[in-house]
């Protein structure tokens, strides 16, 4: 079997796990210290993992997990990484809600060729609701407007991206000649969101374009991916929805007239391994039992609506008369089947949530993780995997010791980068650039 999984690593801080804060041997300033970050990477990058990916948010929330209540941002944070790394993709999230087409086109060319051609976006829509008040509105944008929006904004990124044709940088010192002007192009895109002349003072990256991740599940971004995404995080909890979310993308990228294959789908996992299954277990379990239940419970009721569970039995399901929310669609949706599917209590459901937030947790030797990451994998489940540490560096380091070369035993997990750019790592096509003829 040729196909090889793709492996990326979600970096949050202290970890995934709400409470690896509290853990005696790490480190406080985590989320604000670039030696933390640089030893994560470099960790990540010994691995052979295909990318490092930084998510973002633009307002504060004290109900967040707590490495995003101070936080770099990530262009500044991946720009120093750039320097301290050579092969592994480096990816952030930016919103297409607050930012405009120019900002986000030009910021991310200039990563890239920092980095030599080894940069992602995430492209997101803002479920934040606080945003707004971050940015002179009264109101958080709809679901709906959000996504139609984004839709008119990634188009624009992509003409500005193309503004520089490859070669089109001459600079021939001995004629005079800087770039030719006949291979640059303005952008002049007149449309209902946005109007932008351009062209972007940056010129074409590296890889073609950086590549594009996606992450929302519900219908409508689900449709957004279809069309625009090359890599595809999302959260599954079981191998059955896995495979259905998997069919589905794959199935709608062909109908928008695109290579099924120049899409991963990358479901979150967060992934506790150590020699026994009995190690692995007191791991996760000490984590456990530094939750506090106040924070677990708001966590909870912020992706449940804003519901006020204060009043409410704590050990029993789940209420009926749930808010609808504006928020984050998929994650909601996620956490109401997890409940019903294993019948779960409030109690129950707001520990496994802070342990992951959502995403599936995986607790085994290495073998028992191998096996299941393989299933997955060879099973229509995924084109690999997005690692959510429930803490780091021990959550990560432990994976890349003990699961990485079971898996390149396998033969399912390569041995040696293919090539430089985040997209040989991911077996991309390199893309032709949306290059807008002058009128």
């Amino acid at each position: 079997m040729d196909r090889k999984m793709n492996i990326g690593v979600f970096l949050m801080g202290f970890g995934h796990h709400i409470a690896s804060w509290r853990q005696p041997n790490t480190p406080a300033d985590s989320p604000e210290n670039l030696d933390f970050y640089r030893d994560v990477a470099q960790i990540a990058e010994q691995g052979k993992l295909d990318m490092l990916f930084v998510s973002d948010g633009l307002s504060f929330n004290h109900l967040s997990h707590p490495s995003e209540l101070v936080r770099f941002e990530p262009f500044t944070l991946l720009g120093a990484l750039s320097a301290m790394t050579s092969k592994i993709g480096l990816a952030a999230t930016a919103t297409t809600t607050y930012n405009e087409p120019f900002h986000i086109a030009r910021k991310f060319l200039s990563l890239d060729h920092l980095n030599r051609g080894r940069t992602g976006w995430n492209v997101v829509t803002s479920y934040y609701t606080g945003e707004a008040a971050n940015f002179s509105q009264n109101i958080h944008m709809e679901h709906n407007e959000r996504y139609t929006r984004a839709d008119e904004f990634l188009d624009v990124v992509k003409k500005l991206w193309g503004s520089w044709e490859e070669g089109s940088l001459i600079r021939d010192k001995e004629a005079g000649t800087y770039f030719d002007s006949e291979r640059l192009h303005e952008t002049n895109h007149d449309g209902h969101y946005f109007n932008v002349k351009g062209p972007v003072n940056a010129s074409s990256s590296p890889q073609g374009e950086p590549v594009i991740i996606q992450a929302g599940s519900s219908p409508q971004g689900k449709a957004f991916a279809a069309k625009h995404a090359e890599v595809i995080f999302t959260a599954q909890l079981t191998l059955e929805e896995g495979q259905r979310f998997y069919d589905e993308v794959k199935k709608l990228a062909k109908e928008n007239g695109r290579n099924p294959d120049e899409v991963k789908v990358l479901p979150g996992v967060s992934i506790y391994v150590a020699k026994t299954k009995e190690e692995a277990q007191a791991k996760y379990d000490e984590l456990q039992e530094l939750i506090v239940p106040e924070v677990g419970l708001e966590l909870l009721s912020e992706y449940m609506g804003g519901f006020d569970f204060t009043n409410y039995d704590l050990d029993s399901p789940l209420p009926e008369d749930l808010p609808e929310s504006n928020g984050n669609q998929s994650r909601r949706q996620l956490i109401l089947d997890l409940a019903k599917r294993e019948n779960m209590s409030v109690r129950q459901l707001y520990k496994h949530v802070a342990g992951s937030r959502g995403h599936r947790i995986l607790i085994g030797n290495p073998e028992q993780v191998a096996d299941d990451l393989e299933r997955w994998f060879k099973e229509g489940g995924c084109d690999g995997f997005n690692l959510c540490p429930g803490n780091y560096p021990d959550g990560l380091s432990s994976f890349v010791d003990l699961v990485v070369p079971e898996l390149q035993k396998r033969g399912i997990f390569r041995e040696e980068y293919e090539g430089t750019t985040l997209r040989d790592h991911l077996g991309l096509e390199k893309p032709k650039p949306s290059v807008v003829v002058n009128a």
